[in-house]
C-alpha cells in the first residue's frame, strides 16, 4: 500500500488558502457595501441640500404680478390726472369762446343797422326837400319829377344791398311767394289761376322772400 504525501500535505494548505480568500472575500463584499451605503447617503445628502437650496417657486409670480399692478396703478392715474387737465383747460377755453361770441353777436347786432342806415339817409334828405318845396307852391310837374327821382334813388338803393320785388302780375299763384287776400272772375279765361292785381308787393333779401306779396287772384 502505498501512500501520497504529497497529497496529504497540500489538501490542509489548500483548505487553509480557501478559508484564507473566502474571508478575504467576505470582507471586500463587506466593504464595497459600505462603500455603496456611504455614496448613496453622500447623493442623498446632495439632493436634500439642493432641495434646501430652491427658491419657492409661487413667491416670484406673486411678487411680480403684485409690483406689475402697482405700476400700472400708477401709469392710470397718471394718464387720468393728464385727461382731466386737458379737459379742464379745453372747457375754459371753449367758456370763453362762447361768451366772445356772444358779445361779439350783440355788438354786430346793434351796429348791423348802421351801413343800411346810412345810405339809406340820403333818401330821407330828398324827401326833406321834396316835401318843403311842395310847402313853397312848387308847381305840380316839378314836384312830380321829384318825386320819381327820389324813388328811383330809393331803388337803387334796395338793388345795391339785395332786395328786388316779387313778381306777381300775370304769374301763377304760389304759396311759397305769394298770400292771397281774395279771389275775382278772372278778365279772361287765361288768367283763371293767375293773379290779376297786387294790393301790397313782396320783396326778396338776396334769394330769401323777407315779405311775400298779397294779391288778388282770378279764378
Amino acid at each position: 500500500m502505498k501512500f501520497n504525501f504529497f497529497k496529504d500535505k497540500n489538501e490542509p494548505m489548500k483548505k487553509k488558502d480557501h478559508e484564507q480568500s473566502t474571508h478575504v472575500d467576505k470582507n471586500m463584499a463587506e466593504e464595497l457595501n459600505t462603500e455603496n451605503e456611504i455614496s448613496t447617503d453622500d447623493s442623498a445628502s446632495v439632493s436634500s441640500g439642493a432641495d434646501d437650496q430652491q427658491i419657492p417657486v409661487e413667491e416670484l409670480p406673486a411678487t411680480d404680478e403684485k409690483t406689475l399692478l402697482q405700476e400700472k396703478i400708477l401709469e392710470l392715474e397718471s394718464a387720468n390726472l393728464a385727461l382731466n387737465d386737458k379737459y379742464l383747460r379745453l372747457s375754459a377755453e371753449f367758456d370763453n369762446y362762447r361768451k366772445r361770441t356772444l358779445r361779439e353777436r350783440m355788438e354786430l347786432t346793434k351796429t348791423a343797422a348802421e351801413s343800411v342806415m346810412l345810405s339809406i339817409l340820403p333818401v330821407a334828405d330828398d324827401f326833406e326837400r321834396a316835401m318843403h318845396s311842395i310847402g313853397q307852391g312848387m308847381d305840380f310837374e316839378a314836384t312830380k319829377e321829384g318825386i320819381a327821382l327820389i324813388y328811383n334813388k330809393f331803388k337803387d338803393f334796395n338793388l345795391q344791398n339785395g332786395i328786388t320785388e316779387i313778381d306777381a302780375i300775370g304769374q301763377d299763384f304760389n304759396t311759397d311767394l305769394h298770400e292771397a287776400l281774395t279771389k275775382i272772375p278772372a278778365p279772361s279765361p287765361e288768367l283763371k289761376g293767375k293773379i290779376v292785381d297786387v294790393i301790397q308787393k313782396g320783396y326778396y333779401l338776396n334769394d330769401k322772400v323777407i315779405r311775400f306779396a298779397k294779391v288778388v287772384v282770378g279764378e
